[in-house]
């Protein structure tokens, strides 16, 4: 199997200008769309930009996803099946304003919030540790492939919600020095009506030490600003077309159209509230993103990782839908080449080129 290692990566070109990287031979398989499907994903898996399961455990620590089980739709049987090489673990609080342990999330300070999510953290790496035959801890872009060639999950751990950091870098840099390689910046003080001058120290320091920015839930104008300020690629881990479904939680096509001309990712969710209760207006908004923001800009963030009873779209009830999905890709006339992109060479191609903006960051700005 070929090493995505050595596979070229692009720093500050816009992507309508990138060559399509070179593709390992996808085995033979016989032509129907879902033979060749999970013949493509055995080459190039899933790299998922969003699954909440590390809050599920939080609440339900009994649960064993080495092997399947019906109280929760994630589990390594099935993110297997799923053709899942890579996974970004979300350590958010949920949606509905209410924190991890069930408390107000408007009462909680400042110390409570980083309390919850050091708790996190200390439950996502419990989970990579228990299963080290599955998962790997993922730091770096080389941690992706060396997981993929193993036969490993890279695991990402966060975002981390932005609203951990006040007046101080530090808890960044304590976050980092954890493992955490994602900040979402929706909900912070210093984000939320464009970036406040500490924003844009977060915004540098962020870059210095390669954490994504995950703009999810970012109202349009701050997404673009942050996108124009960041000197590394910003993603939006879960989200749906506005212009199909103008969900508050979706991306207008101005801001995908920031994402293009930063070298960003927009990751697709399977929220039904968002992206529609079937598999194929799935489909619709991925290629509505693939047409804005052009094939190097488009990912997949399922958000899976919930107890039952979250309504899904059908065919997509838990990740071992994805092949149907690469499936219906594949009937609709997308190239491999740009399924390659979507499933796995987008997100790696973000995580190692905010290591390269990290590294000459660092040699401008040394450490504190």
């Amino acid at each position: 199997m070929a090493d995505l290692q050595d596979e070229p990566h692009f720093v500050g070109i816009g992507a309508e200008h990138l060559p399509a990287p070179p593709l390992p031979a996808v085995p033979t398989a016989v032509p129907g769309a879902l033979d060749r499907a999970a013949a493509l994903l055995s080459v190039h898996p899933v790299a998922d930009g969003c699954n909440t399961l590390v809050r599920t455990l939080r609440r339900s620590p009994h649960h064993d996803i080495g092997t399947p089980d019906a109280g929760v739709d994630t589990d390594i049987p099935r993110l297997r099946a799923g053709g899942v090489g890579a996974q970004f673990w979300s350590l958010l609080a949920p949606p509905d304003g209410r924190d991890v342990l069930g408390g107000p999330d408007g009462a909680a300070d400042t110390d409570r919030i980083v309390s919850d999510t050091l708790e996190q953290i200390d439950v996502a790496l419990t989970l990579v540790r228990g299963y080290p035959d599955s998962l790997l801890l993922g730091l770096t872009a080389d941690d992706m492939a060396d997981a993929r060639n193993r036969g490993r999950i890279a695991s990402f751990l966060g975002p981390v919600p932005g609203r951990t950091l006040t007046d101080s870098l530090g808890a960044l840099r304590a976050f980092h020095a954890l493992g955490v390689r994602l900040l979402a910046p929706a909900g912070a003080a210093w984000a939320q009506d464009g970036l406040t001058a500490f924003g844009h120290e977060v915004v540098r320091e962020a870059n210095r030490l390669a954490v994504l920015l995950d703009l999810t839930d970012c109202p349009p104008e701050t997404a673009c600003q942050v996108a124009g300020s960041s000197k590394a690629p910003v993603i939006i881990s879960n989200t749906g077309a506005a212009a199909l479904n103008p969900h508050p939680g979706n991306v207008t096509d101005e801001v995908l159209l920031a994402l293009r001309a930063a070298n960003g990712l927009a990751m697709v969710t399977f929220d039904p509230a968002r992206t529609g209760d079937s598999l194929h207006a799935v489909a619709d908004h991925v290629d509505h993103v693939r047409a804005v923001a052009g094939p190097h800009a488009v990912g997949l963030g399922a958000a899976f990782g919930s107890e039952p009873g979250r309504p899904r779209p059908a065919g997509l009830t838990d990740p071992a839908g994805y092949p149907k999905l690469i499936a219906e890709l594949l009937e609709r006339g997308w190239p491999e080449t740009d399924l390659a992109l979507l499933t796995w060479g987008n997100a790696q191609r973000v995580v190692r080129d905010a290591e390269f903006t990290s590294r000459a960051a660092q040699h401008r700005r040394p450490s504190p």
